[in-house]
């Protein structure tokens, strides 16, 4: 078993202040060796590293409103301070300006049964906005479209203009989770004249809970919201129905930011590329979600500026992602279109998004599909992607630590570089999915509460983050990166851009300990992907 060093953060466990972390954790100095071996640089990416840029977020955040979500200053502080580490540590780091569609909730939205039985919903719990929601407050009949309201996976309620033949203009249109995307089902519903719009969970496969989708972009202007399976029945029942809604929202094109650095060395035709999200929600600081991530790759980063790996590998910083992965969605769209010869040398991506949950497992993403068949829910991992996994998943094992697995949801920024056949891999310690006794008999913590309590919420602050996850994450992530760095073959078998190995394969490395079938709950309740959620 490979020596592990002493988890120094250990006692710390969820770290309560920032004034705590300045305090007692410094960070080091870049180690003066080249941290050309996986040892070497785990001992370099610290726990008090990894913190210290934990504090500065949360910081950043506290001085601008509790936000650092794109599109507003606390992002742009965050970008600032991410370029800044990135050229003290010796690299030369490139900022990728695009345009994007800022939204946020001006006051909390409402939704109530008027008649036949007076009914106040509660969000999140029985219901949430869309992101992209108009803005309204309105009073109507309730119709449904296109559904019977029972269980359904395949229904495509509210996809085709032909579906609102006889709609009654004025009212409320109550459609039904499934096939097309959220956008498309509220923009057929405001052109027949629907006053709002509710969305309804398709009641099966565990789709029951109420959720926050997106419309990918401001195309209606009415109220839309996103509501459990037991709300929109009861909305839908009896015909007749009488509910109000009300949301208040801001739209606006603003720019934001991606942010990249490259190491100086390496087969720039063979790129090892590694990204987590920089922007929070809205509503927090997302000192978890995803500072966590961040925080990770920016210290593994700077202690592998004197490395000198056999690829090039690439460190990205995406903006707007909890709008819809729309940075990582800029990025691979970008060369795709303009640089297709530059997108064919990316070997591999490895993504981090949450790292750090309070109640956490390590999750792996199930890169061979074993865990999570494909399906709703669950995306094919790309040739290679199975390879990814089994290197993370021996690690782990190394370490004498169990591991578990989650699905290629396609609700992070790995997605859009699946969706182009990219081998993709990476950890997540779970959002708000709930941890099971069998989960919490290996992994530790408490069954029955939510990996993270504070998912996309204000209290996703500093002291919101489990420091022992960091440091044992942080580890795999800086093992994984140097791995690639210097041999790519057994994911993509030549050693240069996208691999040649079958797709769909099973490969050795099961997880350690797993019991879990969760999967950290990611894959129910990141609504970004702007296609159907299913």
């Amino acid at each position: 078993m490979t020596r592990r060093r002493p988890h120094v953060a250990r006692a710390l466990g969820v770290i309560g202040t920032a004034a705590a972390v300045a305090t007692a954790l410094a960070v080091p100095a870049t180690a003066e060796s080249n941290n050309n071996i996986s040892r070497k640089l785990r001992q370099a990416v610290t726990a008090q590293g990894v913190a210290q840029h934990l504090s500065a977020f949360d910081a950043i955040a506290a001085a601008n409103g509790g936000t650092r979500a794109s599109g507003t200053p606390g992002y742009t502080a965050s970008r600032d301070y991410v370029v800044d580490q990135l050229r003290a540590a010796g690299y030369s780091p490139t900022v990728q300006e695009f345009s994007f569609p800022f939204y946020r909730e001006l006051s909390p939205a409402q939704l109530s049964q008027v008649s036949p039985d007076a009914t106040a919903y509660s969000s999140p719990l029985d219901f949430s906005s869309m992101t992209y929601s108009g803005s309204g407050d309105v009073t109507a009949t309730v119709v449904a479209v296109d559904t019977t309201l029972t269980p359904s996976l395949t229904n495509t309620s509210g996809c085709e203009a032909a579906d609102f033949a006889g709609f009654p203009a004025g009212s409320i249109a109550l459609m039904q989770r499934g096939t097309c995307a959220f956008g498309i089902k509220a923009a057929n519903a405001q052109a027949a004249g629907a006053v709002g719009a509710i969305i309804f969970n398709n009641g099966t496969d565990g789709r029951t809970a109420s959720f926050a989708g997106t419309l990918g972009a401001p195309l209606v202007t009415i109220p839309v919201v996103g509501t459990s399976f037991a709300a929109g029945v009861d909305l839908g029942t009896p015909t007749g129905t009488v509910a109000r809604m009300f949301t208040n929202t801001e739209s606006a094109i603003r720019q934001t930011w991606n942010v990249f650095a490259e190491t100086a060395t390496g087969n720039p035709d063979n790129v090892v590329m590694t990204g987590a999200h920089l922007d929070s929600v809205i509503a927090g600081a997302g000192v978890n979600d995803n500072g966590s991530g961040s925080a990770a790759i920016l210290e593994v980063a700077r202690q592998m500026k004197k490395a000198k790996p056999v690829n090039k590998v690439r460190f990205a910083w995406w903006g707007a992602e909890e709008l819809g992965l729309l940075g990582s969605r800029h990025y691979v769209a970008d060369l795709v279109a303009n640089q297709p010869d530059e997108f064919a040398k990316i070997a591999l991506y490895l993504n981090f998004d949450m790292v750090g949950s309070p109640n956490y497992v390590r999750f792996v993403y199930d890169g061979d599909n074993s865990a999570f068949p494909v399906g709703p829910g669950a995306a094919a991992g790309p040739e290679g992607s199975g390879a990814i996994e089994a290197a993370f998943h021996s690690y782990f094992a190394g370490q004498n630590l169990a591991s578990a697995e989650t699905a290629f949801s396609g609700r992070s920024d790995y997605g859009p570089f699946i969706e182009q056949g990219v081998p993709a891999g990476g950890l997540f310690t779970g959002a708000e999915g709930v941890k099971t006794a069998a989960e919490a008999a290996i992994f530790g913590g408490t069954a029955g509460v939510a990996y993270d309590v504070c998912y996309h919420q204000a209290c996703d602050t500093l002291a919101n983050v489990n420091m022992q996850a960091i440091d044992e994450n942080s580890d795999a992530i800086a093992h994984l990166v140097l791995t690639y760095g210097f041999d790519t073959r057994s994911v993509n078998g030549t050693g240069t851009g996208h691999p040649v190995s079958p797709p769909g394969q099973e490969v050795p490395g099961s997880p350690s300990g797993s019991t879990s079938t969760t999967g950290g709950g990611l894959h129910d309740d990141h609504e970004h992907d702007v296609r159907e959620a299913s």
